[in-house]
């Protein structure tokens, strides 16, 4: 019995510990390396455009295809690139905000999974992504 919990913690603790790292999403690292920028908002910002481009190739696609699957390790990218701002940059107003989209986000992409399959709704969660990605993208300028 305690063997089985010991396993369940540290398996909850590896999962709870996997922010900022690359251990469910691997080729997420990949992504951010593509990104990277001067500091942790420019990588942010060349990852809200890469995502928009990825998810105009996934509409009218069906399932976990290979633009859905890019824009998932997008996704992660995004979220785990948060870690990467300056104290000073998190405590602005304009950050603030940034984390409110990217909860958004998060909202939008777990329908996104959800309708992965079906037509249209699928697209119409794409273009509200798209949407709320260039909110995001405008509100990082502002840290800038």
């Amino acid at each position: 019995m305690h063997r089985v919990i010991g396993l369940l913690t540290m398996a909850l603790t590896l999962t709870t510990v996997s922010g900022c790292s690359y251990l469910f999403y691997p080729r997420a690292g990949d992504y951010v390396t593509q990104a990277k920028g001067a500091n942790g908002v420019e990588t942010m910002t060349n990852l809200t455009s890469m995502m928009e481009a990825t998810a105009s190739r996934a509409k009218g696609g069906k399932g976990v295809d290979s633009a859905f699957d890019d824009l998932h390790n997008q996704f992660h990218a995004l979220d785990d690139s948060f870690c990467e701002v300056t104290d000073a940059q998190s405590k602005t107003p304009a950050y603030a905000l940034a984390v409110t989209h990217k909860k958004e986000l998060d909202a939008i992409f777990r329908r996104l999974w959800k309708f992965k399959d079906d037509q249209p709704q699928r697209d119409q969660h794409l273009e509200l992504l798209v949407a709320e990605l260039k909110e995001l993208r405008e509100t990082l300028h502002a840290i800038k």
